[in-house]
């Protein structure tokens, strides 16, 4: 594969849109491709450091995190011959543990908002301490102060 164009972190930053601080972080982790150091000591980088930051990109908008790639990658690294479905599949797997645990706390944090706007919604001054309401809605009616106020007036 010949080289067309040969770079510093700046230009690659400014081809992906990555920025600097990234591509510093995806070199140290092992991510780049590399061409080493100019005399000037800048890092340099050809053509085919784009397809690592692009795949980097897509494992992490799978949701991958850092360590999980640095897993992939290594493997891709020092076995290239291998399949990496395998590894790949389990790493999915893990992040859509991830997601589906997200949606569940999503979920529940959703209703508990639900909940707490419709307590909000309809408490009335005094509620019996054994009623039937929401325990935020409970809760609510059982401000010391709310009642202070009432009688004070």
């Amino acid at each position: 594969m010949g080289r067309t164009d040969v770079m510093t972190i700046g230009r690659l930053s400014a081809r992906t849109g990555v920025p600097i601080k990234i591509l510093r972080e995806y070199e140290r982790l092992g991510f780049l491709y590399t061409l080493g150091r100019s005399d000037g000591n800048y890092r340099l980088f050809g053509d085919e450091t784009l397809w690592c930051v692009r795949m980097v990109q897509v494992l992490r908008s799978l949701g991958l995190t850092l360590k999980e790639i640095q897993t992939v990658m290594t493997r891709y690294v020092e076995h290239p011959d291998e399949p990496l479905d395998a590894l790949l599949d389990e790493r999915l797997a893990v992040a859509l543990a991830r997601v589906e645990a997200r949606i569940a706390d999503l979920q529940a944090l959703r209703q508990r908002i639900v909940e707490f706007r419709a307590a909000c919604a309809n408490v009335p001054a005094h509620l019996p301490p054994q009623s039937s309401a929401s325990p935020v809605a409970r809760l609510l009616a059982s401000d010391p102060r709310r009642g202070v106020r009432k009688s004070a007036s």
